[in-house]
């Protein structure tokens, strides 16, 4: 099952948002309440295309997975004690695989992906948050390799800041 990475664009928005509705339902499902209407928005995932900071992975002709990737972070990132402050580094948001491909390792296959993307543009650390009760995200970051650093809560609980240096 291959996946072809590509900056997504405008023609996009849709299936994006569409995408992301189905996995806030089963995220709904399985108890985990990190998402909603409030966040994220088609507003956020515009202003992603824009910047051209919003990433899709597609699988037969569908998207299984998007993820963004810049150098901003919420205020409540200082609460992170980050071991490579000194070190540039980008910041990984709203990764989301679709659900009629969860469960087949793409989450796991995008990170490793976000890694090599990165290292390409000579960036070795990587940061991230990620919902204290989202058992799934937290198994695939601590088994990538990332390290929790501090905490953050906001709106919808609490949020384990995250790094990984490689």
């Amino acid at each position: 099952m291959e996946i072809k990475y590509r900056v997504a664009d405008q023609e996009d928005l849709k299936e994006i948002c569409d995408m992301f509705g189905a996995a806030v339902d089963r995220m709904i499902q399985n108890q985990i309440f990190q998402w909603d209407e409030v966040y994220p928005t088609e507003q956020d995932f515009r202003r992603d295309i824009e910047r051209g900071e919003l990433y899709v992975g597609v699988i037969e002709g569908r998207i299984a997975v998007v993820y963004v990737v810049n150098q901003e972070c919420d205020e409540q990132y200082i609460n992170g004690a980050w071991q490579h402050a000194n070190e540039p580094y980008y910041v990984i948001h709203r990764l989301c695989v679709n659900p009629a491909f969860q469960n087949r390792g793409v989450a796991r296959r995008a990170m490793l992906h976000i890694e090599e993307q990165l290292a390409g543009r000579g960036i070795h650390a990587i940061r991230l948050d990620s919902f204290s009760r989202n058992p799934y995200a937290l198994r695939l970051y601590e088994n990538l390799g990332y390290a929790r650093v501090g905490t953050a809560d906001w709106r919808k609980g609490r949020f384990y800041l995250m790094e990984k240096y490689f």
